[in-house]
């Protein structure tokens, strides 16, 4: 019944008759009334498609947990080998499920034995290696070992071309492109884009990639006019394929806004991702990647000054990726400073400084109290309260500031500026006027379409973040 009501895209009803089959298979083992042997196939069956229910309605995280249960089931099968494909397959179905919450470094070991597993069984050739090597390639990639990615690729290719595989062969190629580019090798990239694209047919969504990674490289070598002509051939060969393959495009759509947003063409970046939206709405296990997006957009409207139509689209992306990832995952605290930025910008002090509060709660546990972000987040909760006209407890977290600061040693730059806004506070106190200090928004950073929307690369790596000053656009 579950795995019908899944095949008929009822999850809801497909969830409630899967967890009845889990309690009930849980009671047999623990009563010792049915052999374990005999209840360990279905009770693999149960968590895997539990973890396929979970991960359709964007609950990728408590989908990670029964895709593990499973490969924990079929490590204990007495009869598989250890060396054999399907526990390979297992291994690295469990790296991509970690890859697709981006925990990288929880997906490496996995993506690793699978690699292990299938080497001993299959030999080095086989395709199974091949595409263990493809994930492995993502995984350097989501760490930043982008040597250690390219050679996984290289590798992978040699083996896709010895058995044939054009298509995937094709694209190995422009992963290894994309990879050039991430090592900033941009020449070298376009040479491999350019011959390339000599293998693409002229209407293809292949022809599209090569395009877009093209129009990347040239973006950064500032060559904007070319990398332009470059985007609009591939959103020319998009619009024929959205109907056709709207996960696909929805990802290039988004990459393509990336670009865009580079070099400074918001309004061009906000309308390809608002298409973007639109055909991730029609999409229920996409809600991951809709919250991404839905943040982008509005971070881009905080960015061009159109603060009231920025907060239905933080709002929204607040609850698909809570619903995703949890109510304390960082990506969600990050969104609530910016909630909290275009509260205070539109002067509610008081919805600020309880966003704020919220957002230092989650990025305190998260990255820790003493992370550049989790202070700016405890200046901002300082600067909302001055706003208020509470200075007691501005002047308190304006302290915490200052303390967090000087716990990084003599490389805190912010420090200085943090002993100047607590005696502009003390000031206020004291009944003098001051200028208002601007309050920072931590954005997404810039990064590539892939870790917006991709089921890969779902959201951005928040390692390059950076403040923007609202008041200094």
């Amino acid at each position: 019944m579950g795995s019908v009501s899944y095949g008929l895209k009822r999850f809801n009803d497909s969830l409630g008759y899967l967890n009845k089959a889990n309690r009930l298979l849980g009671r047999l083992e623990e009563e010792g009334i049915a052999n374990v042997e005999n209840i360990r196939p279905v009770l693999h069956a149960v968590q895997l498609e539990l973890g396929n229910v979970k991960t359709e309605m964007g609950r990728r995280e408590e989908a990670l947990l029964n895709f593990k249960k499973a490969l924990e089931i079929k490590e204990m099968s007495l009869t598989l080998g250890k060396d054999s494909k399907e526990l390979g397959v297992g291994y690295r179905d469990l790296a991509e499920a970690y890859v697709s919450v981006l925990n990288f470094k929880g997906a490496l070991p996995f993506g690793l034995k699978a690699l292990e597993v299938h080497r001993k069984g299959l030999g080095h050739n086989s395709v199974e290696v091949a595409h263990d090597r493809r994930i492995l390639g993502v995984i350097y990639t989501g760490v930043e070992e982008h040597e250690k990615a390219l050679e996984q690729n290289q590798l992978s290719q040699r083996v896709l071309k010895n058995w044939g595989l054009s298509s995937e062969l094709l694209r190995a190629e422009i992963d290894a492109a994309n990879t050039q580019i991430a090592l900033g090798k941009y020449d070298e990239a376009i040479n491999t884009l350019k011959g390339i694209v000599q293998q693409t047919e002229k209407d293809s969504e292949n022809r599209a990639l090569v395009f877009i990674s093209m129009g990347k490289a040239l973006c950064h070598l500032e060559k904007f006019a070319d990398s332009k002509r470059c985007l609009e051939i591939a959103c020319g060969i998009l619009d024929q394929k959205e109907t056709v393959s709207p996960i696909e495009v929805a990802e290039a759509y988004c990459e393509i806004s990336m670009l865009y947003e580079n070099m400074n063409e918001f309004e061009t970046a906000i309308s390809l991702l608002k298409r973007t939206l639109a055909i991730l709405e029609k999409q229920p296990q996409e809600q991951q990647s809709e919250g991404g997006v839905s943040t982008r957009i509005g971070w881009l409207l905080l960015l061009k000054g159109e603060v009231p139509q920025a907060i239905p689209y933080l709002e929204d992306a607040v609850e698909k990726l809570k619903d995703s990832f949890g109510s304390r995952h960082f990506g969600v605290g990050y969104i609530y400073n910016n909630l909290g930025a275009a509260y205070l910008e539109l002067d509610r002090p008081q919805s600020a400084a309880q966003i704020f509060a919220v957002a230092k709660d989650i990025l305190d546990v998260s990255l820790g109290p003493h992370h550049a972000d989790s202070i700016e987040t405890c200046q901002n909760l300082s600067k909302a309260y001055s706003a208020m006209g509470s200075y007691t407890l501005a002047i308190e977290f304006q302290q915490r500031v200052i303390d967090a600061w000087e716990g990084h040693g003599p490389s805190a730059e912010e420090e200085p500026r943090g002993r100047h806004a607590l005696e502009e506070l003390k000031t206020k106190a004291r009944g003098t006027s001051t200028n208002r200090v601007p309050t920072k928004a931590l954005p997404l950073p810039q990064h590539s379409l892939q870790e917006i929307c991709n089921p890969v690369f779902l959201l951005p790596k928040f390692s390059q973040l950076y403040p923007v000053d609202l008041e200094n656009r």
